[in-house]
């Protein structure tokens, strides 16, 4: 059968994932480039200081942070008294370091769902109970909601879309495409708050101190926006699965590859017994934490209005997404026999913690970067500099952030990790984009779009990797430009149309991004 997903050698798709590719290999570890940051922000601000390299602070008087003689100054830490302030706050920079401490306690819950075997179970049950008819937008949307349990639907979702497609005599590769649609491509939507959103709003929440040191961002500022685009994704990827993709496949034949069919892990009735179980505690759970909320009565309103703006509930969120994931997870555990004691439960919670080993290492460079961006006033002043550039050229809201959204897209090509990526460029434009009177909470919700949708058509994607052996399984020789050329429409789709939904959304309608979250800032 004729391969008609190849690109040619030559061709100008070809060379530009060779090129995105090229760059992306010269970039270093994560780790690494937080720690040449470091080294660089210290030289850097040395240098600047000696320029005397500064702006006026756009803030009011009377402003919390504002520089007594109105003049922001780059602050040298290549001194005597920068390598004191670098040495004695080393330790405090990571402990305090805001995402650090959400992502550990979720990831406690998550722990506990994922190691019983109940994320895995209700999502083959998801899957499989669907409709033939629904059975692509079930995949796409399963892998959105996947994203609430680390990556569990790379290691289980895509491989299992491949062979129920090929079981019911549709192109493997098509059945893939849609599911990895739905766990990279819709990486930051999902109807439940999971991990990213506490490590993304800590860096967010860092960033907009830099302009307002009292700033603070919850992680459920984006879920109204993230719900509703978990809808508009999978109704995407459906579309372009059925009209683009699958078409353009053609018919496939056994022949093509291994073409594994095997087991495809059905629900067994324990499970199912299990799942209900696991089903009827969380609608308990659901309907405790609702009685905390009642008007006039629900003791984790805000004590002092009464709503449900800066309560204790929003506060604490991430308590709640640990224990909407930790308690369903015991439960279902101890009616299987996954979990039978406590040595199981503490046993899944330590692994839970153990895999999360190389971010508790990237976060300790991380927040050193973000400390000595902070000191040495880089931030403030690349801020207040870009800020009086965008005044100066008046663009509109909606194609500021298009362009803000494609600049995220394209750095996302190089950079794979949303955390990494996000603790280097928001430091840069959150201050920026707030002196231009927009809120913290909307600038993150524009980041996500653009972090989310290259994920598909980059090799720097961490999991790229994983996907192409599932995919070569059905189709030998296959290469990533075979791979790429195949999810770029839903790249290019995706972007498209999730902009145009922030932009109705933010700018149309006038609604907000999340639960008490502000459109505009004014300081």
């Amino acid at each position: 059968m004729t391969d008609t997903t190849t690109v040619k050698p030559n061709s100008p798709i070809t060379r530009f994932l060779n090129t995105v590719e090229w760059l992306g290999n010269l970039l270093p570890h994560p780790i690494t480039l937080f720690a040449i940051l470091c080294a660089l922000i210290i030289v850097a601000s040395g240098i600047a200081a000696g320029f005397n390299l500064s702006v006026i602070d756009p803030r009011p008087e009377g402003v919390s942070g504002r520089a007594a003689d109105g003049v922001i100054h780059v602050v040298s830490l290549f001194s005597a008294e920068g390598l004191q302030r670098i040495i004695s706050n080393l330790v405090s920079n990571f402990t305090s370091f805001a995402p650090l401490g959400t992502v550990l306690v979720a990831m406690l819950g998550v722990g506990i769902a994922e190691n019983s075997g109940l994320l895995s179970a209700a999502m083959r049950a998801l899957v499989f109970s669907a409709p033939k008819k629904l059975i692509t937008f079930t995949l796409v949307f399963a892998g959105i909601i996947s994203n609430s349990a680390s990556e569990l639907g790379y290691v289980v979702l895509i491989p299992l879309a491949a062979m129920l497609f090929h079981s019911l005599g549709r192109h493997p590769l098509a059945g893939l495409a849609a599911a990895f649609a739905g766990v990279s491509g819709g990486y930051s939507a999902n109807l439940l708050l999971g991990t990213v959103d506490p490590l993304l709003s800590g860096i967010t929440q860092n960033a907009a101190q830099i302009i307002d040191p009292s700033y603070t961002v919850g992680p459920e500022v984006n879920w109204y926006f993230m719900a509703i685009s978990t809808f508009v994704i999978s109704l995407l990827g459906t579309w372009i699965t059925t009209r683009i993709v699958e078409p353009k496949l053609g018919k496939y034949r056994d022949s093509d590859g291994d073409a594994p069919k095997g087991d495809m892990g059905k629900v067994t009735p324990q499970e199912k017994r299990a799942l209900k179980g696991a089903g009827i505690t969380f609608l308990l759970l659901s309907m405790l934490v609702a009685l905390t909320l009642i008007p006039g009565y629900g003791i984790l309103l805000n004590p002092q209005t009464g709503g449900f703006a800066g309560s204790p509930f929003l506060h604490g969120i991430v308590v709640f997404i640990m224990l909407f994931f930790a308690i369903p997870g015991y439960v279902y555990g101890r009616m299987l026999g996954t979990m039978r004691s406590d040595r199981d439960v503490i046993a899944a919670m330590s692994k839970s913690i153990s895999m999360l080993s190389m971010y508790i290492v990237l976060v300790f460079f991380a927040a050193q970067f973000v400390s000595l961006f902070n000191w040495s006033n880089f931030g403030t002043v690349i801020a207040v500099k870009g800020a009086s550039l965008l005044s100066a050229i008046d663009i509109s809201a909606p194609l500021l952030f298009f362009c803000f959204i494609l600049i995220c897209g394209f750095i996302n090509l190089m950079i794979g990790s949303s955390s990494a990526q996000w603790a280097v460029t928001a430091p840069i434009f959150v201050p920026m984009l707030m002196l231009v009177g927009f809120a913290p909470e909307v600038i993150q919700a524009a980041y996500r779009i653009g972090d989310s949708v290259t994920n598909l058509i980059t090799p720097m994607m961490s999991y790229f990797g994983l996907i192409m052996a599932v995919a070569a399984r059905y189709q030998r020789n296959l290469g990533i430009g075979t791979l790429v050329a195949m999810m770029l429409p839903y790249s290019v789709i995706f972007m498209i149309g999730w902009s145009l939904l922030f932009v109705i959304w933010v700018f149309g309608f006038g609604l907000p991004v999340g639960p008490g979250a502000a459109t505009y800032y004014t300081m």
